[in-house]
Order: structure tokens, then sequence, then C-alpha cells
């Protein structure tokens, strides 16, 4: 069965795909009467699969969608979240629209569950990180019938619109920086990738570039949870125990990257001659470490002000709903540990 773009499925499209009346429908979605087990259990797959999302906003007011914007992320425990939602806020704050968020913890099973609690009360837009998403949710994003806009990243195919940088090229030109810097025995310390798309594909674009001048990562090492600073600090140790001779080290993000460079400070490494190092998102706190850390800006603020205003300007009566694509560029920043050419 199709759907006609931007109409909001309802309990009949659930009733056709499943083959049992409305009624039955509506007491399988609300967990009430006598059904079935074979008969609810098909018209739960028949509803996840056209990514029909039940209506919580009952009565007469059951049309209507409320002045929210959903706002889902992995996280709020680093500083890059915190700056994407400002830049929502900014926008949003000049409209009657008001960002509600949730988290998800990387995990797609957690994504689904919040992105359905949020899409049943009916808000005008959502914002959501990342372009992989599971087939729940990417159905229930394309079902939803409102503007959606997927940032962060630009490698792949939205569902809608999308804002964000090529974290792939982002990948590349430090690799190309890297290079130019004369360093040839490079180190990689990042988060546990299989739920970090963005951070492995930065990972790809890095190791394609160096991979082509004959240069592969000697050592890596990936992290989950605990403090990202102390965790820095403890795979920097423990790598260049293994291998003394890295004259390269490219963290996943900044606060891994801080505490890595503070830990070579104090065992009195020469930076960027002896070795260098790069982060990547250009966060504000390297501004108060004894050397400035190189490192790759996100445009995370810009990216939440694109992201917002591509809502605002949707939910305006008889506004243009054609998806747009906004690719930002990032810029690297030398800083004090990477070697110009």
């Amino acid at each position: 069965m199709t759907k006609t773009p931007n109409r909001t499925l309802t309990l009949r499209d659930v009733s056709e795909a499943s083959g049992v009346s409305e009624m039955t429908v509506s007491r399988v979605l609300r967990n009430r009467g006598d059904v079935s087990d074979a008969t609810r259990q098909r018209v739960l797959a028949s509803a996840k699969a056209l990514g029909y999302v039940p209506n919580k906003i009952a009565g007469a007011l059951a049309s209507s969608r409320v002045n929210l914007v959903a706002v889902i992320v992995p996280s709020m425990a680093n500083m890059v979240f915190p700056e994407v939602m400002m830049g929502i806020n900014d926008v949003l704050a000049e409209t009657e629209l008001q960002p509600v968020m949730g988290l998800t913890d990387y995990t797609r099973e957690k994504e689904e569950k919040v992105l359905y609690e949020m899409l049943s009360w009916r808000p005008s837009g959502v914002i959501i990180a990342g372009l992989e998403h599971s087939e729940a949710s990417r159905a229930m994003l394309r079902a939803s019938g409102i503007p959606v806009v997927e940032i962060m990243d630009v490698d792949g195919t939205p569902v809608d619109s999308v804002v964000g940088i090529s974290h792939r090229r982002a990948g590349e030109q430090m690799g190309r920086a890297i290079l130019k810097g004369g360093y040839r025995r490079i180190g990689f310390m990042g988060t546990t990738m299989p739920r970090d798309h963005r951070a492995r594909k930065r990972f790809e674009g890095l190791t394609d570039v160096l991979g082509k001048a004959g240069v592969e990562i000697a050592e890596r090492e990936f992290y989950s949870g605990g403090s990202a600073l102390l965790k820095g600090r403890e795979m920097t140790q423990a790598m260049l125990e293994r291998d003394p001779e890295l004259d390269f080290l490219y963290y996943s993000n900044d606060m891994i990257g801080a505490g890595g460079l503070l830990w070579l400070l104090e065992q009195g490494y020469d930076i960027p001659h002896q070795i260098g190092l790069a982060g990547f998102n250009g966060l504000d706190l390297l501004k108060g470490l004894p050397r400035q850390l190189a490192t790759m800006d996100a445009c995370r603020a810009e990216i939440g002000r694109q992201a917002a205003q591509i809502i605002a300007d949707r939910v305006k009566p008889d506004a243009d709903q054609s998806p747009r694509h906004i690719a930002l560029e990032p810029k690297i920043s030398y800083g004090d540990t990477l070697r110009r050419a």
C-alpha cells in the first residue's frame, strides 16, 4: 500500500493493511479489549511497517498540531549538542514554536521509542540527529506528514531535509593536513563506532587519504562511557606505551583529545615536533588549554539555526514544502599541535 505524500496515516490505513476493522485496530493500539494474539501481532506489524503513530491529541483537537518541535539527539553529556540546541532555540524563540528534546543514547531502539512518543503528540516538525535510523524510525518519519530535518551529517540519503557537514570529507581533510605536516606513524582514538556513525565516516575518510599515500593507522583504540577527558589521558598513555614511535594522534572528538594533550604535556613531549595531535568539534573549552589543540569546527550552532529555520519556514501557510539539502563546510584550526606544511 502506498501513501499520498504529506498525508498523515489513519486507523483506516492500518485497518486496510492488516485486514481487520478500524475498531479492532483501535483496541490493539490502545491495548484494550479482547483481541487474539495472532490478530494483535498482525495489526502491530502492519502499523510498524507503515510507520503509523497514534494521535494522543483527543476530541476536537484530534486533527490539530501543537506548536512543538521534536528535537531528538544522542546525548547532552558533552558540549556538542547543547550548542546545536542553542542554535535551534535562537531561531524558534522568534516564532510560536517551542523545542522539546529527547535523548537516544546512540541506540536505534531508544530512538524508535522516543520518536514514537514524540510523534504521538503531533508536533509541528522533527529535528533528528544523523541519517542512520531503523526501518521503523524511517517509516514513522516518512509517514508523519510534517517537516523532518536530519542534522549533523550529509553523507547519506535523508528522509526529507538535511543540514550538516560531510564527515567523510572532514576526515579526508584532516588526513591531508596530517600528511602535509610530515607525520607518518599515526594512532587513532575514538568512540565505539557501531554507535557513532559520524566518527566512523571521519575515520573512513582519514584512512582512505592515508592509504592512498601508503600510510596505515599504526594503532587504534575505542571507548564507550565514562569521562572523555580521563579516557583521553588513559588511552594516550596506553597507546604510547604500546608504540612509542607514534608521531601523530588523531582523536574522534576534542574531549578525549584534550585529555591526551594534557597527559603529553605532563610527560614533557615536544608538541608538535616530536608528536602531533588533533581532535574534532572545535569546542570552546580548547581556549583554556595550555596549548591550542588542532581541531575542526563542526558548525554546530549554525546547523541548529539552519534546521530550525527550515521548520519555521515550512509551517507557514502555503509554504514551499520541498526538501532542502544544506551542506556546511568545516575548517581546520591548526592550533599549536599540528605542523603546517
